[in-house]
């Protein structure tokens, strides 16, 4: 399963680990029903030398 982020209309975001498909789940803080699931930001980012948009190493000299 999967981990998403939610925001609820209180303004509370949360992660929570949940089936694939689910659009709303219930908010830890004000116990609502309705947080939906949002985009999160990416944080995975190849770094260094020798990475392309193929997503090959480079070969060494």
């Amino acid at each position: 399963m999967p981990v998403y982020e939610f925001e609820c209309k209180c303004g509370h975001v949360f992660e929570d680990l949940v089936p694939m498909g689910t659009e709303n789940h219930p908010c830890p803080v004000c116990k609502g029903k309705k947080a939906k699931k949002i985009m999160s930001t990416c944080t995975f980012e190849l770094k260094g030398g020798g990475w392309y948009a193929d997503g090959y190493a480079s070969t060494r000299k």
